[in-house]
C-alpha cells in the first residue's frame, strides 16, 4: 500500500534547491485531509510511503517510521521515503 502525505501549506507548490525541482502535486498528494493519528494508522499499513513537509516527516520520525538521518532537506522542507523490505 502506498501512502503519500504532505503538509497542507506546501500542497500545490514547487520546491526548488539548486537544480532539484519537486512539485508537490495535488493529483499525487491530495485524496483527503487527515490528522496525525490517521497518518500514523496509514503508515502502519504502508509498504511504500512518500512524505513531504516538516510536520508530516517529523510525525513519522516521532513514531519510528523514519530515521532522521535518512531525511532529505530541500530548501528547508523535509522529504522522506519509506520502502518496507521484508526478510
Amino acid at each position: 500500500m502506498l501512502v503519500a502525505a504532505c503538509d497542507k501549506d506546501i500542497l500545490g507548490k514547487t520546491i526548488r534547491h539548486g537544480e532539484l525541482e519537486l512539485e508537490v502535486k495535488k493529483t499525487f498528494y491530495h485524496e483527503e485531509e487527515c490528522g496525525v493519528e490517521e497518518l500514523i494508522a496509514a503508515l502502519k499499513e504502508a509498504t511504500v510511503a512518500n512524505l513531504m513537509g516538516n510536520r508530516v516527516v517529523d510525525a513519522a520520525i516521532e513514531h519510528g517510521f523514519v530515521d532522521e538521518d535518512n531525511v532529505r532537506d530541500i530548501n528547508g522542507i523535509k522529504h522522506a521515503q519509506i520502502v518496507l523490505v521484508e526478510p
